[in-house]
């Protein structure tokens, strides 16, 4: 089972910047997929970035040329660089990973962590 835990949240003014951590029990090179989602108030739960074993990235629209993904295999890390951050990215983001097991793709959730943009 693989185990996630986020840090890095906290209260920030518009146009600031956060970097999330999402620290791994396992090697992220065993992993096929750790991403970032959220959830803001009264929506559901939405992807915001991913990124692969193979290093490949995703990005909503919302967030692209604001947000990086990225891996510290030393670490077993990802990290989620987060610029010019606007009210509307107010949310809990959670970490996810994305794993095979046995042939089957096994899913894993973070308990997530509070991101507050203020105007």
């Amino acid at each position: 089972q693989v185990q996630l835990m986020e840090s890095g949240g906290g209260l920030v003014q518009a146009g600031g910047s956060l970097r999330l951590s999402c620290a791994a029990s396992e090697r992220i090179s065993t992993i096929d997929s750790v991403g970032w989602y959220r959830q803001g108030p009264g929506k559901q739960r939405e992807l915001v970035a991913t990124i692969t074993s193979g290093a490949a990235t995703d990005y909503a629209d919302s967030v692209k040329d604001r947000f990086t993904i990225s891996g510290d295999s030393d670490k077993n890390t990802v990290y989620l660089q987060m610029s010019s951050l606007k009210p509307e990215d107010t949310a809990v983001y959670f970490c996810n990973a994305v794993k095979r097991i046995y042939g089957l793709m096994r899913t894993y959730w973070g308990q997530g962590t509070q991101v507050t943009v203020s105007s």
